[in-house]
């Protein structure tokens, strides 16, 4: 399963990789530290799973979520993982074919159990 983690907190990057890679599941981690580089990644590699923060310069994860509903890109998973876990945040993603919100801070079983959910052919937890 190839993942893209986009947040622009390198440590941040660092602590999903390791969930992802601790849950279990055969996956390969990319990242991006914006939306716009995450952007360059969907065009050139195939991406299973992008999990994204929302705030974030240059391009946040909301513009990111936008422009990827706007294209050919329904097979790709969508979780936020984000400090802003307010109704009008969630509500603002949720016709972005998001599938699930994490908030921070998160545990790392949070990833096993989504990844189950979204790609349940590739998870080995």
């Amino acid at each position: 399963m190839n993942i893209l983690v986009v947040d622009d907190s390198a440590m941040m990057r660092a602590l999903i990789r390791r969930a992802l890679r601790l849950s279990g599941a055969d996956v390969i981690v990319s990242e991006a530290s914006n939306g716009k580089e995450a952007l360059t990644i969907l065009e050139t590699e195939r991406i299973d799973a992008v999990f994204t923060d929302l705030n974030m310069p240059v391009m946040t994860g909301t513009e990111l979520l936008r422009e990827m509903s706007q294209r050919d890109w329904a097979h790709i998973k969508r979780v936020v993982v984000s400090t802003d876990g307010s109704h009008a945040r969630r509500e603002e993603v949720r016709d972005l074919h998001v599938s699930h919100y994490l908030s921070k801070p998160f545990a790392p079983e949070m990833f096993r159990d989504v990844l189950c959910e979204v790609c349940p052919e590739n998870a080995n937890a």
